[in-house]
């Protein structure tokens, strides 16, 4: 069978490529204090939470382990 694609699926793509791109023109801010993002993993977040916002369809926050 072959498999299913979302549109949600696509979108989440979509969204967080365009965040990655503003990430590595320098141009990708900080939402509350509007600093500019220099750290790959923070601009990451920023992609998949901007995308959840939207209603990609995108796994949850996987839980912190100590």
């Amino acid at each position: 069978m072959a498999k299913k694609t979302s549109s949600s699926t696509s979108k989440g793509k979509r969204k967080v490529t365009k965040v990655m791109e503003e990430f590595k023109q320098g141009a990708l801010k900080s939402g509350r204090s509007g600093k500019k993002v220099t750290s790959r993993k923070q601009a990451v977040a920023i992609a998949l939470s901007e995308a959840r916002e939207t209603g990609a369809r995108i796994p949850k926050k996987k839980a912190a382990t100590n």
